[in-house]
């Protein structure tokens, strides 16, 4: 359906406890919210027919989940909207497959309605380079995964922007502390301090699982053991060269 505003158009397949964030798009020029449910089956029916660019959706919704929604989205004959699951669910295997499935973006809740504004903004106008983003976002998911990083703790969304940004950014990885985690903080809405500590932990958690020899199998080389850990940069240095030697 022509936006003839030049607004986004966004529909939200969500509960009713979501009032801010809905109100909030409601009073948002770049945005016309043109629906609301938590119902699946009246979701499917609503999206079909308001064709709306972006949805907003909770993965537990009533009669029909989200990830039901999504593949009867697929057979929309007009162009099928970006989706964003926005959820408490932080399974790593939720994640998974919202991303295998399509979707543009997995925020956990609770969630600020500017920080959902940012991303989709994002998606949408870096549409150029969205395919590329998401390739790299599967790359760094799939590491994680593998050297056994798990993907609802926080430590994991820290680490994934934290290599994207060494990604686009090389040179970032030597000012960790004055310019890497504040970035990270802001986007993340927290502090550089927790930012630092959830990065830790995280490797932590990995070490503990014992599957370094999946990272020294991944660079090819034998670079750590049990006792010995890397520093949060010495991991996102690794992991972004990586990246950028696979470009």
């Amino acid at each position: 359906m022509e936006n003839k505003e030049n607004k986004l158009r966004i529909y939200f397949a969500d509960n009713a406890e979501e009032k801010t964030t809905v109100e909030y798009f409601k009073g948002n020029e770049k945005f016309e919210v043109v629906g609301q449910s938590d119902d699946g089956s009246v979701a499917v029916k609503d999206i079909m027919s308001a064709e709306p660019d972006v949805v907003v959706m909770e993965v537990m919704l009533s009669n029909k989940d989200g990830f039901a929604v999504m593949e009867e989205l697929k057979t929309m004959k007009g162009k099928m909207p970006k989706i964003f699951f926005v959820s408490h669910l932080s399974h790593g295997g939720f994640v998974a497959k919202a991303i295998q499935s399509g979707a543009s973006y997995f925020m956990v809740k609770p969630i600020s309605p500017e920080n959902l504004e940012r991303r989709i903004l994002e998606t949408f106008y870096n549409d150029s380079t969205a395919g590329e983003s998401r390739q790299l976002d599967e790359k760094i998911s799939n590491i994680f995964i593998s050297i056994g990083i798990p993907a609802h703790i926080k430590g994991y969304q820290f680490l994934r922007e934290a290599v994207k940004l060494a990604v686009e950014e090389p040179e970032i990885i030597g000012s960790i502390t004055k310019k890497l985690y504040p970035t990270i903080a802001e986007r993340f809405e927290t502090s550089s301090s927790k930012v630092e500590r959830g990065m830790r932990h995280a490797i932590e958690v990995a070490w503990n699982r014992g599957k370094i020899e999946n990272i020294n199998n991944i660079f090819g080389l034998k670079i750590y053991n049990r006792n010995e850990k890397p520093t949060n940069g010495e991991l996102i240095a690794l992991i972004a060269d990586k990246m950028l030697m696979d470009v």
